[in-house]
């Protein structure tokens, strides 16, 4: 699920300027589920949001009973990762699920927000894969110069993966500057590529599946193999809400980290099958079918535990794209894994 950035000047200021609003809602308490009761008591109910026909780590663990006394309160579905974040800094829930990135620039419009667990990412199960057609003659990052790469949104996830394949295969800023990134919708871009209205096309989970059994296509590169396995998201909460609810909060990262774990080691078939009673149990009418290509989540550390390196990474592209101050952060100031308890005794 990678995170929705809009790239025109016009869109990035109406976004910033949300972003500043969600800032000051928070700031100035009006947060209506983003703090304690005020009589000392815990909130054990977080309201969220899901995704269709999808299982999130935090309902997974519910099911599993790995929260204990808390609950969870659907709210709705999120439509993108920033969105879904907004909406918990806002106090409309209590977490939310975005790309590393979109948390740096909400942070950036000075929300006061902590990412306290990771919650996506990209493994050999689980991955985006930027595609050209097989006879394609792109085969090296400088044959992309003047060409059309598509993908699901601009400024996010994505666009920083291929700025970092141009960057590490010896483009500069002005020859990148030549690769055209496209909006495609995701459900489109195999038409669009094999109609070769782009020469290249950024496919992930079932939909990038389903492309290359139906053959003609081949990947020019994927994320995992430019960084590895690694975690591109995570869950954040308020810090308003994590100094209120502490026990509240140590339950529910726990609770995912073992979520995460469960999701490991269980056998795909029957982590498929559980995922699938949990979407009928709901009955909210939804299409399952996605989930039967469902084989990861993709989260590179042990527990969902957040790492330096995870955050760094779109630090550094975002102070090189200008969108924040260089040095403005270090990674410790955007996350804790202090509310963690895998693992520990």
């Amino acid at each position: 699920m990678a995170a929705a950035f809009t790239s025109s000047p016009t869109s990035r200021r109406q976004f910033l300027t949300l972003l500043g609003i969600s800032a000051a809602a928070v700031s100035c308490g009006t947060a209506t589920a983003g703090g304690g009761s005020g009589s000392g008591a815990q909130i054990k109910t977080l309201k969220y949001q899901g995704s269709a026909g999808a299982v999130t780590l935090p309902e997974l663990a519910a099911d599993l009973g790995y929260f204990e006394d808390v609950k969870l309160e659907w709210v709705g579905n999120t439509t993108s990762g920033p969105q879904d974040i907004q909406s918990a800094a806002t106090g409309q829930t209590h977490f939310g699920s975005a790309f590393n990135g979109a948390v740096i620039k909400l942070a950036a419009a000075k929300a006061p927000i902590k990412a306290v667990i990771s919650s996506y990412g990209s493994d050999r199960y689980s991955y985006a894969g930027y595609f050209v057609l097989e006879d394609s003659p792109i085969r090296s990052a400088r044959d992309l110069i003047g060409k059309k790469v598509g993908m699901n949104t601009l400024g996010a996830h994505y666009q920083a993966l291929l700025d970092t394949y141009l960057s590490r295969n010896g483009l500069s800023k002005a020859d990148a500057a030549k690769v055209e990134a496209l909006v495609v919708p995701p459900v489109n871009t195999e038409q669009a590529l094999r109609a070769q209205q782009i020469e290249v096309g950024v496919l992930t989970g079932i939909l990038r599946d389903k492309a290359v059994a139906s053959g003609g296509i081949r990947p020019l590169f994927t994320d995992v193999e430019l960084l590895g396995p690694f975690s591109a998201g995570t869950y954040i909460m308020t810090e308003r809400f994590i100094k209120q609810n502490p026990d509240t909060v140590r339950t529910f990262v726990t609770g995912v980290a073992k979520a995460i774990e469960w999701s490991r080691t269980t056998p795909r078939e029957e982590a498929v099958a559980r995922m699938t009673e949990i979407v009928k149990k709901r009955g909210r009418n939804e299409d399952t079918t996605a989930l039967r290509y469902w084989r990861s989540f993709g989260i590179a550390e042990t527990g969902g535990r957040i790492p330096d390196k995870e955050f760094q990474l779109w630090l550094d592209w975002l102070g090189e794209r200008g969108e924040i101050k260089k040095g403005r952060f270090t990674p410790s100031d955007l996350y804790t894994n202090e509310f963690n308890g895998y693992g520990k005794g």
